[in-house]
């Protein structure tokens, strides 16, 4: 196992502290001006800009039409009213069971929302208006809430999500896990995280040992959209977690300016496995209200899924899917 000395890293929390959290700020840094990015101060005052050092560094200055910068700056268009885009885009406030941050949407699988916040604030992200607020469980609450999956023996897998779950400190995470491998009928601890991503430093030994310290399989889903995501800081952070039996998938978000084309799609599939990743799905945008401007056609998705498989082998061709309300899984596109 890489040493986690050799990562160079500085407590991921202080990253946290000072991520940058304004729009100005932001542009200032990279060079640019903010009302030839159109800006808005609006935007921000719905869903924050907020902005990790790591993950700054590698938007590169200057440049207007950068595919990270588009992901994390709020603009005028996400003040635009449209049509068919909602707070809730996937049904999720009517499949809370009846206690607070926990959902179960899926036949055999249950979401625990950890955490109200993330390490970057994605302007697609469709829970940018969920309401963390009201979901928000002590420990006790939590413990409560773990009854209910010790009482439904078809739940073979928790998932832990947020906001972003790896905001939770390595101690209590382990506590959490220990709690859920005590659970006979419990085989999968999945983490669905951005944080490895934007602050590789997160990977610390605390946490791969509460992840990886019980009998339950571990899978950790990152979320990477552009392979520029993917530096060397990142995929040593990878490396720790694969060296620690964490399963590695990679699930992105299909954003018009950001990774609607094939050469783009190529290139991630191609560095995800590179690090030890595998691409797994590639998600049509969930209307969420302030998104509209990142939405790609179903029909240019099928186009790009079938010029990826022209290009790769079927290993690192992600699944095309959209997820529905209502549904019993994600529908399958591609």
């Amino acid at each position: 196992m890489i040493p986690q000395t050799e990562l160079h890293i500085c407590d991921w929390r202080s990253e946290l502290r000072h991520a940058v959290s304004d729009g100005e700020t932001l542009l200032a840094r990279l060079q640019l001006n903010p009302e030839q990015l159109g800006y808005s101060a609006l935007a921000a005052r719905d869903f924050p800009v907020l902005v990790p050092r790591p993950y700054l560094q590698r938007i590169t200055p200057g440049d207007p039409d950068d595919p990270l910068l588009r992901q994390v700056l709020a603009t005028g268009q996400e003040t635009l009213v449209e049509p068919g885009y909602s707070d809730d885009p996937v049904g999720e406030t009517g499949a809370t069971i009846q206690r607070p941050g926990v959902i179960q949407k899926y036949r055999g699988r249950v979401l625990l929302i950890l955490a109200g916040g993330c390490a970057i604030n994605c302007r697609y992200c469709f829970r940018r208006h969920f309401p963390y607020q009201e979901n928000r469980n002590s420990r006790q609450e939590w413990l409560q809430a773990l009854e209910h999956v010790a009482a439904d023996t078809s739940i073979t897998e928790v998932i832990l999500s947020g906001g972003d779950p790896l905001l939770v400190a390595d101690a209590a995470l382990a506590e959490l896990v220990a709690t859920i491998a005590a659970i006979p009928h419990v085989r999968r601890l999945r983490v669905h995280t951005r944080l490895p991503v934007v602050i590789p430093q997160r990977v610390t030994d605390g946490l791969l040992q509460a992840l990886t310290g019980s009998r339950l399989r571990c899978v950790m889903v990152i979320h990477s959209n552009h392979a520029r995501e993917l530096d060397a800081s990142v995929a040593q952070a990878m490396q720790r977690l694969r060296e620690a039996d964490v399963e590695l998938l990679n699930q992105s978000v299909l954003l018009a300016g950001v990774n609607n084309h094939a050469a783009t799609l190529v290139n991630l599939s191609e560095r995800l496995f590179e690090i030890g990743v595998r691409p797994y799905y590639l998600h049509l945008l969930d209307k969420v209200r302030g998104a509209a401007h990142f939405d790609v056609p179903q029909a240019e998705g099928i186009a790009l899924i079938d010029a990826m498989a022209t290009e790769l082998p079927g290993y690192l061709v992600p699944r095309l899917v959209h997820e529905e309300a209502g549904q019993p899984g994600k529908t399958r596109i591609a």
